[in-house]
């Protein structure tokens, strides 16, 4: 069974809680937010980057209001491959082609069925290899 890692800000609450509830069949860890009260999304960001450094094998799914604010801070750690996504293709890809770890969902754009589409595709992919491993290798050559 897949791990999967979920947490949101105030803007995301409502869209997480009810992936919870539809999300039955994985073993789901919560990571917060407890309500619609404001918070950092940056401190959730972290929170899905440490779990995910001490396993690999789990996936994470991160929600702002927009899905942008969680996904740029998600994607400073190095051994996180974030994709905001706002269609099942883009889910699907990121998955496939990108070996994302981590999907990024906009709580304030997306409905919640539209967001469960997303989630079967990204959980349903599975990174290919072949051509994009040389890709997603070079993820972990620093820059500059």
């Amino acid at each position: 069974m897949t791990r999967l890692y979920i947490a949101a800000d105030h803007g995301g609450f409502h869209l997480k809680q009810a992936l919870i509830s539809y999300l039955v069949n994985y073993d789901v860890v919560d990571l917060g937010t407890e309500s619609e009260e404001s918070v950092d999304y940056p401190l959730y960001s972290d929170k899905i980057a440490a779990c995910l450094k001490q396993d690999a094998e789990a996936l994470g799914i991160l929600i702002c209001g927009t899905g942008l604010g969680v996904c740029m801070a998600v994607n400073r750690h190095r051994h996180i491959r974030a994709a905001r996504c706002s269609t099942g293709l883009d889910a699907e890809l990121a998955r496939r082609h990108n070996n994302a770890n981590v999907l990024c969902l906009g709580g304030r754009v997306i409905g919640v069925e539209l967001a469960k589409h997303i989630v079967n595709h990204f959980l349903n992919s599975a990174f290919e290899g072949g051509r994009h491993q040389r890709r997603v290798n070079t993820f972990s050559t620093p820059a500059c």
